[in-house]
């Protein structure tokens, strides 16, 4: 991420029940990209300000995350909600109804396919990063157990605790696991911000990443379980299958995060494209992310 290589312009729109926050950088066609997991806007920072040459790039506070506020208590949040707070913010972004392109990762990959099969008329690319949707796992009960374990975790022990058995189910069997204490200090590490040493932040990325620490309560109490959950109509999907580009981790492609897109495809058509890193890789290497996004935006469309 970078501090400020290309400004954004900040709004706020009311939705049912939130306030959304958003950042918007460049001018052209308008490409959306909603963060997953516990990340908010902050976390596009470097790949939107690359993107921003070609694209009307926004990015925003999914509800209940950092700057977007809800009306109420926080309760377990809905696909289909999180699916119209996206769409109403293309209505608001491109008012004259030009077909938006969207990236979604993680948690927001899997509202990018709900986005698709609601709205395919005001969408022009739907990229899915490595969406989690247990129900396209060859043993689906796998799926929905490991993320009901991660959720109990979390409840029983707290953050790294959760982030750790997460890390540990999808190593997956045959992979050799690290010993107890590395799977700590990998959870540690993620809960603290990822990839790079606090030391190494400027003020601007230790305060985007203070803000996902604080977001993760409600990622794994109100987001994990009900979005890996989330059963994607294929029939309309179907419908929109050349809109639609799965995206999936060099470094990932073989773990429980992965195998659902891959499968999806099969299902459905559209594009299969292999990314740099694994499930996290646009906070790996941002850099080589945004070009390989740049290329798949880019890329002809497929035929009906």
């Amino acid at each position: 991420m970078t501090d400020r290589t290309t400004p954004a312009r900040t709004g706020r729109l009311k939705v049912p029940g939130a306030t959304l926050y958003y950042e918007v950088r460049g001018e052209g066609p308008l490409l959306l990209m909603m963060p997953g997991g516990s990340a908010d806007a902050g976390i596009y920072d470097r790949m939107a300000a690359q993107l921003a040459d070609r694209w009307t790039v926004a990015a925003f506070d999914p509800r209940g995350y950092s700057r977007s506020v809800l009306d109420g208590e926080t309760g377990d949040q809905r696909v289909e909600v999180q699916s119209e707070d996206a769409y109403r913010l293309i209505d608001l972004l491109s008012p004259d109804g030009g077909p938006a392109a969207v990236f979604g990762s993680s948690s927001s990959a899997v509202v990018a396919l709900d986005l698709l099969t609601r709205h395919p008329e005001r969408l022009h690319r739907v990229i899915a990063h490595e969406p989690p949707v247990v129900e396209l796992l060859p043993d689906p009960e796998q799926g929905r157990k490991l993320f009901a374990a991660v959720r109990d975790s979390y409840r029983r022990d707290g953050v790294v605790a959760a982030l750790a058995t997460m890390t540990e189910g999808l190593t997956g069997q045959e992979a050799e696991r690290p010993a107890e204490g590395e799977r700590r200090a990998r959870a540690d590490r993620a809960a603290r911000g990822g990839h790079r040493a606090a030391a190494e932040r400027s003020p601007y990325e230790a305060e985007v990443f203070r803000r996902m620490r604080a977001n993760l309560p409600v990622f794994l109490e109100h987001v994990l379980c009900p979005f890996s959950s989330y059963v994607p109509d294929l029939e309309a999907l179907g419908y929109g299958a050349q809109k639609l580009t799965i995206g999936v981790g060099r470094d990932s492609r073989t773990l429980l995060t992965a195998i659902p897109g891959a499968r999806l495809v099969d299902k459905v058509g559209g594009r299969l494209v292999e990314f740099p890193g694994g499930h996290t890789g646009c906070t790996e290497d941002p850099d080589a992310f945004a070009t390989r996004l740049r290329e798949a935006l880019l890329d002809p469309p497929l035929p009906r």
